[in-house]
């Protein structure tokens, strides 16, 4: 009898391996027993600071996707994002938008692997860390990578979009805000 399936057997992770190897990444997909949903998650099941995990936020720009790779140790101040892009407001996307644009649910949509291309801000705050880890397509699938790698898999622009700690962060034992 087979294996069961993993997480790093799903469709859209392996989709996501297929693209990090033929972009050259250093990285490579690792499954975690334990959801990544939340940075502080992520955080705590890699051993690594919660600010080096890069969370993937979709909102809805007038009905276009934009993906924000934030760092885990602060939340998107949304009116900067706007300001950013020259509309008078940016919204939280819905699971449902999410699924549609990204091809992945929220919790683990990973940089790369979406149907069609997505304008993407990626945070400078996740250049303080050697190195960064992002989802892989799969809330239990993550992948590590660089800062500078992250902005070339991505076409991404690099921008400030922090507003301040996270709830999580401020709610980890022992955590310190920047």
């Amino acid at each position: 009898m087979p294996p069961p399936p993993t997480p790093t057997d799903h469709p859209r992770v392996a989709e996501v391996a297929r693209l990090l190897r033929a972009a050259g990444a250093a990285g490579e997909v690792r499954s975690l027993p334990d959801s990544a949903r939340t940075a502080a998650t992520a955080a705590a099941q890699l051993g690594v600071p919660v600010g080096a995990i890069a969370n993937s936020l979709v909102f809805d720009v007038d009905g276009n996707p934009l993906l924000v790779l934030t760092s885990g140790a602060h939340r998107v101040d949304e009116t900067t994002v706007a300001g950013l892009l020259g509309v008078p407001r940016i919204g939280r996307a819905t699971p449902e938008f999410v699924r549609r644009h990204t091809g992945q649910a929220i919790g683990g949509v990973a940089p790369i692997g979406h149907p069609e291309p997505i304008g993407t801000l990626v945070d400078v705050e996740l250049a303080r860390h050697e190195r960064v880890w992002a989802a892989a397509g799969h809330p239990h699938t993550v992948f590590p990578t660089t800062y500078d790698e992250l902005l070339r898999l991505t076409g991404g622009t690099a921008a400030e979009v922090g507003a301040g700690p996270a709830a999580e962060v401020l709610q980890s034992p022992g955590a310190t805000a920047r």
